[in-house]
């Protein structure tokens, strides 16, 4: 039996056939990571950057000549937690590749020497840790590099959403990290970061541990023009057609990002049939379910919020993009309580991430939640 593929891939590793554009930034991360370069790998959520990184890592010299372990460190809210999550990840990456790994795993990490078991069949030791096992954060997270330091192949390794570090109750925990980093030397970093105002404060302000420690790769919006190439040449490979009218609905609607043109893409592939025309009829119909079906995840997350950091969301999706919020006038526009009141709903929504700044001005992060708001009554 013949599968047919849809091409707007949207889980899972993407062929390098389907990937879409990124061919410059994909050459920067490659190329700095070869020449043993730590870089940042900044871009809003959904924009594509664990993709590219499969994408570069899946090339055969990578794959063949060193370790890469991917660490997503988005729920951690602790030093622990970002030992347990750093310590299993390197485990299952570098020491579950060989037996010698194995047992220098079990002899370098001796703070969780309890975490250890002995498999009599295979004859290796077994590694099954627990967040409580974690008693010594430090001093285990000192092993983690040290076993990573003896490891027989280079390791290319990924911090995902690593502006999470800064809200870890351990006040010193990036000048701590940045110390390790600076004494590995068998070990090169991806900083992935989605909060850019985090991320950019991290690495841009003098005052922080990690200023001017890695080279900069920003992903911004793949051009219309590009991804309107992109798509219209995978309809006709398989005797479809999609309008280009069709394609710049769902890019504008979207804000051009990844994840949500490749999810409406993915469905109206699937809706047109052979020798059939997907149309802006048909993608405005997808949108709308798209909606529908974020529904009650978008009011779930309008529960959770203070009538105040609500009032202060709803006038900045009204104003979008936003500027000089918390002066008397967007005060006295939107009927909010005061700007001091704005300020702090401001923060609390940045903290969150359900708002982002860009060139002073604000605007809500996920392009579906902004469209929903403005849609929600209709839908």
């Amino acid at each position: 039996m013949t599968i047919d593929i849809n091409p707007f891939i949207v889980s899972g590793q993407i062929p390098a056939q389907y990937f879409c554009d990124r061919q410059k930034e994909a050459k920067l991360l490659h190329d700095y990571l070869c020449n043993q370069q730590n870089v940042i790998l900044s871009a809003e959520r959904r924009m594509g950057k664990t993709k590219l990184v499969d994408f570069v890592f899946d090339k055969a010299d990578i794959d063949n000549e060193y370790t890469t372990i991917f660490v997503d460190i988005l729920e951690t809210g602790t030093l622990n937690e970002f030992v347990y999550t750093f310590g299993n990840t390197v485990f299952r990456r570098v020491a579950s590749r060989s037996e010698k790994m194995m047992r220098l795993f079990s002899m370098t990490l001796k703070s969780l020497s309890a975490s250890f078991g002995y498999d009599p069949i295979q004859g290796t030791p077994t590694f099954d840790i627990k967040l409580g096992d974690i008693v010594q954060p430090d001093y285990t997270l000192s092993e983690i590099f040290e076993f990573i330091n003896k490891s027989d192949r280079r390791c290319l390794i990924v911090i995902d959403e690593f502006q999470q570090i800064t809200h870890y109750p351990e006040k010193n925990f990036e000048a701590t990290l940045r110390t390790h980093i600076q004494k590995t030397s068998n070990a090169n970093f991806v900083f992935a970061g989605s909060q850019r105002r985090i991320m950019d404060e991290m690495f841009g302000s003098k005052g922080r541990p990690f200023y001017n420690s890695a080279r900069l790769i920003e992903l911004n919006a793949i051009p219309l023009d590009i991804y309107t190439e992109f798509a219209q040449r995978n309809f006709h490979e398989a005797e479809k057609d999609v309008t280009t009218a069709a394609i710049k609905v769902v890019y504008d609607m979207m804000k051009g990002v990844t994840l949500y043109n490749q999810q409406i893409m993915n469905d109206a592939f699937a809706c047109t049939p052979k020798h059939g025309i997907c149309d802006e009829e048909m993608t405005n119909l997808l949108i709308n379910r798209l909606l529908k079906q974020n529904d009650y995840r978008f009011r779930e997350i309008l529960q959770m919020l203070s009538e105040q950091q609500k009032a202060t969301l709803f006038a900045i999706h009204e104003d979008s993009p936003a500027s000089k919020i918390t002066s008397a006038n967007f005060t006295k526009k939107h009927r909010l309580k005061s700007p001091s009141s704005t300020q702090a709903a401001l923060n609390k929504l940045l903290d969150i991430d359900l708002v982002t700044r860009q060139d002073g001005c604000y605007s809500l992060s996920d392009p579906l939640m902004n469209l929903w708001l403005t849609r929600r009554d209709r839908l």
